[in-house]
């Protein structure tokens, strides 16, 4: 069956001058930028959640879109069904990579027997689909938030039959993504958090998380799963008080408990948005950490409190997102996947096209804009400057962590008040605009 009928052919470039609202008009996968194309650089993945599990449901109002793929209401032929439209769409799209929740690829069963048998019959036939076409597993993770059980959490659960049976569900999605040749595994700790005090041993909940990232790292060693461990920040909702806030929360959760050697951080740009942050700022704390791993490219609105996962379109983030990207020499093995939904009144499967059209659109050009701009070095020689009292005299000695405060004030008995010197931030965002 064609679950996709209204598109006869593969997604293919045609140039910014395009008129044809299923062509890309900037992401040419062949082309050179630096010395890599650009399906090297942007190594897309579609997210098996909201592009085929999800039915447009939101917070207000039950599931509004009709798949063809939804129809069967036998467990099994229903994953099929659900697998043969997602690779259709990735041949149709013309995209290298996808990625998953284990509860994406199979529902769950009455039980964990029966929910690991139907996965792994799933399983069997996505690794056939992708020797058939050749495209590849970024990442796969567990959903330990969905279910009811993990109402209180999953790794943090104060109940240790609850720790147990998350541990369970981790380690058959690390297998699977082992077998299907994933470059990663995502823990996405949705619901790793608490509402009030009153009820929470704090100490014993990051222990116990930590505890369990442990297991997993000595479990992946034990049957030889090469792939890079991630940690996708998470704040609020649905908990108020996540464990896993933002970039430097994660990192400084990965120092204390001796993990920082066995992570990396897949950073989504919704998630930034409700931590207060832009997107870039976590990305930069990440990538000077060195643990800059993947992104989760979408957008958030702002007028609205939750995580809406809206495709990106917003050239200026995705520019400033990929000027960190270049500058750290690349996100491989990780990638740029789509955690994006249609808007609920965007309800054909057409609609999917457009939006990951879009979204693979917006960060192509922002690559080739990003890479122009390091080229060009306007910015970085602006800020060279702007710090440039720390190349010699006592700005040196400072750095060199050669200095005391003794030192210092003699230093400004002698100079004096310092003049104030300006960022030029409205000149910069000109400049940034002009390459636009």
């Amino acid at each position: 069956m064609e679950h996709f009928p209204g598109i006869k052919e593969h997604v293919q470039f045609e140039g910014h001058e395009s008129c044809n609202p299923l062509a890309f008009k900037y992401y040419d996968p062949n082309r050179l930028v630096n010395g890599r194309t650009m399906q090297d650089h942007l190594r897309f993945a579609v997210a098996y959640w909201h592009t085929f599990q999800g039915g447009g449901a939101d917070i207000f109002g039950s599931a509004a879109f009709n798949r063809s793929w939804h129809k069967e209401t036998d467990l099994y032929k229903r994953a099929e069904n659900t697998l043969d439209a997602a690779f259709e769409f990735f041949q149709k799209l013309n995209v290298p990579y996808y990625c998953f929740h284990d509860r994406d690829l199979a529902s769950e069963g009455s039980d964990f027997v029966e929910s690991c048998r139907i996965l792994e019959s799933i399983v069997t036939k996505a690794k056939e689909k992708q020797k058939e076409t050749g495209v590849k597993l970024l990442w796969g993770t567990a959903n330990l938030f969905g279910h009811p059980r993990y109402t209180n959490g999953a790794a943090t659960n104060p109940d240790a039959h609850v720790f147990a049976y998350a541990a369970a569900q981790v380690k058959v999605a690390i297998d699977i993504t082992h077998e299907l040749g994933g470059e990663n595994y995502v823990f996405w700790g949705g619901r790793e958090g608490y509402e009030t005090l009153l009820n929470t041993n704090m100490k014993r909940e990051r222990e116990n998380m930590a505890t369990f990232l442990h297991m997993a790292v000595t479990y992946a060693k034990r049957i030889g799963f090469k792939g890079q461990f991630l940690i996708e920040p998470k704040p609020k909702e649905p908990t108020k008080h996540q464990y896993d806030f933002d970039s430097a929360t994660v990192l400084g959760f990965l120092r204390e408990f001796d993990l920082i050697e066995d992570f990396k951080l897949n950073i989504e740009a919704n998630h930034a948005t409700l931590a207060g942050h832009d997107v870039e700022h976590d990305l930069m704390v990440a990538s000077l950490a060195g643990k800059l791993g993947s992104l989760d490219v979408n957008q958030g609105d702002t007028l609205l409190g939750w995580d809406t996962d809206q495709f990106p379109t917003n050239i200026y983030s995705a520019i400033k997102s990929m000027l960190v990207v270049l500058k750290q020499g690349g996100i491989a093995p990780g990638g740029l996947n789509f955690d994006a939904k249609l808007r609920r009144s965007s309800c054909t499967t057409e609609d999917l096209f457009y939006a990951h059209i879009g979204g693979m659109d917006t960060y192509a050009r922002a690559l080739l804009i990003a890479q122009k701009m390091i080229d060009d070095g306007v910015f970085d020689q602006f800020i060279e400057q702007r710090y440039s009292s720390y190349q010699s005299g006592i700005g040196k000695k400072i750095t060199k962590n050669d200095s005391s405060f003794e030192e210092l004030e003699r230093y400004i008995l002698e100079k004096g008040e310092p003049d104030i010197r300006s960022g030029r931030q409205e000149m910069l965002e000109n400049i940034f605009n002009s390459y636009l």
